[in-house]
């Protein structure tokens, strides 16, 4: 064999040897960006439904709308802490920034219940539009933004006097929202498959844009990358430009979403699904890929993500058979099992 062969040969090899190794690199940040599963079931108990749930990483607690009220849950040991009781029918709770009060969406009461994060005791009680669901606090105007569903407005609260400061119409059905912390609010309107963008300043409604997908439900958002991810039917998550409402994606998650949320420190966005999965995009790559579909439980379909500890929760229950339809109910629900209300911690 000749030098100059031999070196012919040596220099494909170190090609070869490259390119392996640049396609075991490429691999890599994928299989490693799928580590999520289900890391403990701390069984809660109790009777009755849930909706949406959040969390203080701060202060090592979870809130979670469980019918006619509300559990606070200790996330360094998953037991209950105690109760917020005496409401209706809770949606959602939101946190002010300085760690004292928390709002309540009392759905059945039409109002927005302020309860005290020491003691749980409630301080106030104000009301709101018909049908309070989706509530978020707003730090830049200091202000709680409780979203009706069946009034089709948002009512925003002072949270220095607990007054309402104004009422704005809405020109849908209200669900999920989330703000800029600029004083920008964001929000999906599930009959018109839109979001509409608010200026918690002016107290006006500012822009209108297709969700890109068919009823949105749960919303994220990466405000430092200024996007905003609906999840919708038809098994799809929306990528919309914050900023101008452009439809960037569509990215595959599972079917049945209700809660959408985002991890800042690993650039994902996730949609848990009423079929049992929970569904994680990687929001840093080109065309949105899903990257891990979790079996969660059947029912999971809400969450929230705890920023400190990067733990995801997810509520859901067991269930019995679904009675027959009838002309009156021909979408008859199957009833929770009670006692089995449990959270899901989804962990790395």
């Amino acid at each position: 064999m000749s030098m100059l062969r031999t070196l012919r040969l040596v220099a494909r090899s170190f090609a070869a040897a490259a390119l392996l190794c640049g396609l075991v690199t490429a691999v890599r940040p994928v299989s490693a960006q799928q580590p999520y599963k289900v890391i403990d079931r701390w069984k809660i108990g109790g009777e009755g439904g849930w909706d949406d749930l959040t969390a203080d990483g701060q202060a090592h607690r979870l809130y979670l709308t469980h019918g006619p009220r509300v559990d606070a849950v200790d996330t360094q040991t998953g037991k209950l802490i105690g109760s917020i009781t005496g409401l209706h029918g809770t949606h959602g709770v939101a946190l002010d920034n300085a760690g004292k009060f928390g709002y309540i969406s009392d759905g059945g009461a039409n109002a927005v219940v302020v309860f005290d994060r020491a003691t749980l005791a409630t301080v106030a009680t104000i009301p709101a539009g018909t049908g309070p669901d989706a509530i978020i606090f707003e730090p830049a105007t200091q202000t709680v933004w409780a979203f009706n569903g069946r009034s089709k407005d948002v009512t925003v609260i002072s949270a220095a006097t607990n007054k309402v400061v104004a009422t704005i119409p809405l020109p849908g059905k209200p669900e999920f929202a989330a703000v800029d912390g600029k004083g920008t609010v964001f929000d999906n309107i599930e009959d018109k498959s839109e979001i509409v963008r608010l200026d918690a300043r002016s107290l006006k409604l500012t822009a209108e844009w297709p969700a890109g997908c068919e009823s949105p439900s749960g919303l994220g958002f990466d405000a430092a990358g200024a996007r905003l991810f609906p999840v919708c039917d038809g098994n799809k998550m929306g990528v919309l430009d914050s900023n101008t409402g452009k439809l960037l994606a569509t990215a595959a998650i599972g079917k049945g979403p209700d809660g959408a949320g985002w991890d800042a420190a690993h650039k994902l966005a996730f949609a848990s699904c009423g079929e049992g999965v929970l569904s994680v995009i990687d929001a840093g790559a080109a065309g949105y890929p899903t990257l891990q579909t979790l079996p969660t439980q059947r029912g999971a379909r809400t969450m929230t993500v705890d920023a400190a500890s990067g733990r995801l929760y997810l509520p859901t229950a067991e269930f019995g058979p679904a009675p027959a339809p009838t002309p009156e109910n021909p979408r008859a629900r199957p009833p929770i099992v009670p006692g089995s209300f449990t959270i899901l911690v989804v962990g790395r």
